[in-house]
């Protein structure tokens, strides 16, 4: 029986729900910590991240810091797809119980850098989301692809190809133990 899309979402997804809350926060502090590392030496950028649902990385602390030293967008809910606005206080809770700022009129289609949350990743390193596609629209609306970091709390994996020519691809998949790079060269972390 062979592996499809469907299949590997619902086990990646079973994975984080059954997955231990109890070192949940060391979780995300070792991700938070890979990804300041990761951007460390970024200044003047314009970084596209997420705000967390409770099944995603919380990557909040990260967000804040860089939030000092670039332009920090998150995504706001237009239809089938998103919009990047500016990272700003207070956030109101909309579509999905997902938390955004408020929109702007700016029209905000060029991003450096791209923080994406994702629930698995096939052999090509490409996303399997949640299944509504939203990422996969919103980038094909860029006119250049940035810079793309993936961020699971749970390393879900398949070296199957598995995804179709319009999911999302990245440069960097991070996890709280290892790291993978478009290369395919792992680092596992102590």
């Amino acid at each position: 029986m062979t592996l499809t899309k469907t299949a590997f979402r619902k086990k990646c997804l079973e994975r984080l729900k059954n997955s231990s809350n109890h070192n949940k926060l060391y979780k995300n502090y070792l991700l938070n910590k890979q990804l300041i590392l990761e951007l460390k030496n970024i200044k003047n950028s314009k970084i596209l991240f997420y705000y967390p649902l409770p099944m995603e990385p919380n990557i909040k602390k990260t967000l804040f810091k860089m939030r000092q030293v670039c332009d920090v967008y998150i995504p706001f809910m237009e239809g089938e797809s998103f919009k990047m606005v500016p990272f700003r206080l207070p956030l109101k809770k909309k579509k999905f119980g997902i938390l955004e700022a408020g929109n702007t009129h700016r029209n905000i289609n060029k991003v450096d850098i791209a923080i994406v949350p994702v629930v698995g990743v096939d052999g090509n390193l490409q996303r399997i989301g949640f299944g509504r596609g939203m990422y996969d629209r919103f980038f094909e609306k860029l006119k250049k692809r940035p810079y793309t970091i993936f961020l699971q709390e749970e390393f879900c994996y398949t070296k199957e190809l598995l995804c179709d020519d319009y999911d999302i691809t990245c440069d960097l998949l991070l996890t709280p133990t290892l790291k993978l790079t478009k290369s395919k060269r792992v680092i596992k972390r102590k």
